[in-house]
């Protein structure tokens, strides 16, 4: 997975972290769940503020 792939990211995190709120996280604590996924493989440099943000959105999308 890279960070383009928001969905992907986003529905394994839901399955990684069931229990925590995506609304209760800053994008620090985000950047570093996606990282520590397994299935990511990405340059940390590549994220920004708008990737993370797409993340979370889908990420809430994902919980609902």
């Amino acid at each position: 997975m890279n960070w383009t792939d928001s969905l992907d990211i986003a529905i394994a995190l839901d399955e990684t972290y069931p229990d925590t709120d995506p609304l209760s996280i800053g994008f620090v604590e985000l950047r570093d769940k996606v990282m520590a996924l397994e299935e990511f493989d990405d340059d940390p440099e590549k994220s920004g503020e708008k990737i993370l943000e797409a993340i979370q959105m889908n990420w809430i999308e994902e919980k609902e």
